[in-house]
């Protein structure tokens, strides 16, 4: 109906309005609906397809992962690799490329201006790396799509709460890198990450633009035929018995898909899977989401001792003060609370956090 209103207010201006305004927007916002439906399925075929190719049929990449392969070079720092990627490729901002790497932005800035000295100076040419080379790359390939994705699955910048444009973009780079390298499990792994988080992606939001956690989720309304296909993806990756973060990462994410409710979660096997992703990535942000399966398990105090040691790496950071916030409140702390809740909506740009944030507040 939005879309409806939108092409009225081109389209009136200069044809007129209809005799019947009413019944002009219901049949175009059901044109709309049904266009749109058909373009679902269309990508869900393809996506299907794509993920039963037998391992032998390599697919050349698109234009764009071949140039993210080339910027991905190894001569330059790993995390300036990523960072360049995502400004010239993608085209995130800068501000929202220093926020996915939890960095002030003049740092960031500093990060880019040196990988662009030194593709002059070290002389990289733009080219697909040789089947040899793919190793060496991959995983900041990788690192790419799944930064891309996640600044469409809650925007750290703009208007939109959620980008549903950049999400499904990381989605088909995650298809074409599967397609490309069957062998894989770690893009099997991604594209299965990914996939679980788009079974969720209509019940995220409610329809004032408000944050919906997934404890309060219409789990009805997931995508059930999705997360069947990531489990699918995810067995097929694990077959190949080589694990890795983004492959414990879907595994995570399909243990909450599996849930009827948040109570009825698994928590012992997240517990597990968290200790096993914390092995292979030390990330400060692995420990905090593990401290909030901690507190499921063992209780607040248990989880809040945990997010609490993690302050000096992660006091920047609003989803640690917004996570202290929600223990905190359990505890019957409730200043506390209210003080790290101000704190996160102080350090979040994302109109529904921000929403969220001030909704505790109030």
């Amino acid at each position: 109906m939005a879309d409806a209103v939108v092409e009225a207010l081109d389209r009136w201006p200069l044809d007129g309005a209809p005799e019947r305004p009413g019944a002009w927007l219901l049949t175009t916002a059901r044109r709309k609906a049904i266009d749109r439906l058909r373009r679902q399925v269309r990508h869900d075929r393809a996506l299907a397809q794509l993920a039963a190719l037998p391992e032998s049929a390599a697919r050349e990449p698109d234009d764009r992962l071949r140039l993210i392969f080339t910027c991905c070079h190894p001569a330059l720092d790993p995390d300036a690799r990523v960072a360049l990627t995502l400004r010239s490729v993608v085209g995130l901002s800068t501000a929202e490329i220093a926020r996915a790497f939890v960095v002030p932005e003049a740092t960031l800035a500093k990060r880019l201006t040196r990988a662009k000295r030194k593709i002059v100076v070290a002389n990289i040419a733009y080219r697909t790396p040789e089947p040899d080379e793919l190793p060496e790359r991959l995983a900041e390939v990788l690192r790419v799509v799944y930064l891309v994705f996640n600044e469409g699955y809650v925007s750290t910048a703009g208007p939109s709460a959620v980008r549903r444009e950049l999400a499904d973009d990381a989605e088909w780079l995650a298809a074409q890198l599967v397609g490309w390298l069957p062998e894989e499990p770690e893009a099997l792994g991604l594209l299965a990450l990914i996939g679980c988080h788009l079974a969720r992606w209509d019940t995220r939001v409610d329809a004032d633009g408000r944050l919906v956690l997934l404890a309060d989720q219409d789990r009805s309304r997931w995508d059930r035929r999705r997360l069947a296909r990531a489990s699918a993806l995810l067995e097929r990756a694990a077959s190949f018995r080589r694990p890795g973060p983004y492959q414990i990462e879907a595994a995570i994410a399909a243990v909450h898909g599996e849930a009827s409710d948040w109570g009825s979660t698994d928590w012992r096997q997240l517990l597990a899977l968290y200790s096993m992703l914390g092995e292979v990535d030390r990330s400060p942000v692995v420990a905090l989401n593990r401290a909030v399966v901690l507190a499921e398990l063992h209780g607040a105090e248990t989880g809040l001792a945990e997010v609490d040691a993690l302050a000096g790496q992660l006091a920047g950071y609003h989803l640690f003060h917004a996570v202290r916030a929600s223990l905190l409140r359990r505890l019957d702390r409730g200043g506390e609370a209210q003080a790290a809740d101000a704190e996160a909506l102080r350090r979040t740009a994302n109109p529904a956090e921000r929403a969220l944030l001030s909704d505790r507040l109030s």
